[in-house]
């Protein structure tokens, strides 16, 4: 019974003693305050968004894997871009939505980042095409008798034979041609005759002679041959002679062969100068004028280069290679140009005054918007949208977004893009940064589907 009574007796001294306890834990513990809780708030930053582990430009404002499985960085407000609260190295300058991009100095030296001015040149173009070397049509002629006949006697014979103006090249017997000879010989000597007749039978006389002798230059009879049949030294063949210095491009006259009127029997090309026929992409024809000056290689002569200037630009685009037709007139003293050359021709365009230009290496292009990345101090970049004009090989004209003397990134802004989260800085910039007539920046949520 006795020991009955002292268990009970414990059980009731500890709870009193638990019940004390409490009463005490009560009264020491201060209530929740403002101070407290925000300090509990700091303590667990807001989560901006989330970007790529691998430092791609790629966003989402929700927890995602990349397609090598790795879970997303949670980029903290306040610059904090890790999971364990630690600082980066890239942050964003976002107050007043300026969008700056903040890299530290050890960064900028590690990336290689390099900037050159803004500034005013003349913006020079160098338009680079393959063409063929062509006869010029102009400096092409035919000799085909505007008579009947047959060919007596060949002085050319053979195609590709170099010839002078003035040379033999066949003789010809016509009985036409004969019949013509013979009229205007009985013409001017009757006229000669008759100088004491009346002006009926001398008018008469005259006009036969005139009418004969216009037959004969009809027919392409030389002036000297045609001399010598007023004199009455009329000649049973003709001969018909090159009318200019050139090759024999092709013969068609045989020894013994009867030709009709007008059948070409000599064609005779003058190749002291050449056409190019060069074929421009579509892109680049608005930039080429006539008057431009073009250089032209051929493999044949890697040592040599030859000038020459746009004659005309053809009208039609050829549908299957997307390329207009440009012809540049060369000229051949030695006749190193041969038709049916291929040829490297370069056209240089000049767009006239200065403009403000920055290097093409300086644009980072989405393919919906254009931007450069403004170096304001050490470490630290500002993104601009920038609307751009004409092109060079190592520059852009810069139509609006920059201004003159501004120090634009050259080298190293694609890693800076990478390492800064480029997109984070253009969304911060806000609807007021943007130059007007360009494109909003991309939301996260629209970065993501990008990246999809």
């Amino acid at each position: 019974m006795k020991n009955i009574s002292a268990l009970i007796a414990g059980a009731v001294a500890l709870l009193g003693v638990g019940a004390a306890g409490y009463w005490l834990g009560t009264r020491t513990l201060p209530a929740p305050t403002p101070e407290t809780t925000a300090i509990t708030a700091k303590a667990e930053p807001k989560i901006l968004y989330y970007r790529n582990a691998m430092g791609l430009s790629d966003t989402s404002p929700v927890p995602k894997k990349d397609a090598m499985g790795m879970d997303y960085v949670p980029v903290f407000e306040g610059g904090e871009g890790a999971s364990d609260g630690k600082q980066t190295a890239s942050s964003f300058d976002t107050s007043g939505g300026s969008g700056q991009v903040i890299l530290g100095i050890e960064k900028v030296q590690k990336l290689g980042v390099r900037s050159e001015a803004a500034i005013l040149r003349m913006l020079d173009k160098t338009i680079r095409a393959v063409g063929r070397i062509e006869i010029d049509e102009r400096r092409t002629y035919t000799v085909a008798p505007k008579f009947e006949g047959w060919v007596e006697r060949l002085y050319v014979n053979t195609s590709g034979q170099s010839v002078s103006k003035g040379q033999p090249l066949f003789d010809v017997y016509s009985p036409e041609l004969i019949s013509a000879q013979r009229e205007y010989a009985i013409a001017t000597q009757g006229e000669t005759s008759l100088q004491n007749a009346d002006d009926d039978a001398r008018n008469s006389m005259k006009q036969l002679a005139a009418a004969s002798l216009a037959r004969l230059r009809n027919w392409d009879i030389a002036d000297d041959q045609i001399k010598q049949l007023a004199n009455g030294e009329a000649k049973r063949s003709l001969t018909f002679y090159a009318p200019v210095s050139g090759i024999v491009l092709e013969k068609k006259a045989v020894q013994g062969m009867r030709f009709m009127p007008g059948e070409m029997l000599y064609q005779i090309a003058d190749l002291s100068s050449v056409w190019l026929v060069a074929e421009v992409a579509e892109q680049d024809i608005g930039s080429v004028k006539a008057g431009s000056v073009a250089q032209v290689n051929i493999a044949a002569y890697p040592d040599k280069h030859f000038d020459g200037k746009v004659d005309f630009i053809y009208p039609t685009l050829n549908t299957a290679t997307r390329t207009v037709q440009v012809r540049v007139e060369l000229a051949n003293p030695k006749g190193l140009l041969k038709p049916a050359m291929f040829a490297n021709v370069e056209l240089a365009i000049s767009h006239g005054g200065k403009v403000l230009t920055v290097p093409v290496s300086a644009v980072i292009d989405s393919g919906t918007r254009q931007v450069v990345l403004v170096q304001l101090a050490q470490g630290r970049f500002e993104p601009r949208t920038v609307k751009l004009g004409s092109r060079s090989e190592n520059y852009v004209e810069v139509l609006e977004g920059i201004a003159e003397g501004e120090q634009v990134v050259t080298s190293a802004n694609f890693l800076i893009d990478a390492e800064s989260n480029l997109k984070a800085a253009l969304i911060g910039m806000g609807g007021h940064a943007q130059p007007v007539g360009s494109a909003p920046p991309a939301t996260p949520s629209q970065s993501q589907h990008k990246g999809h």
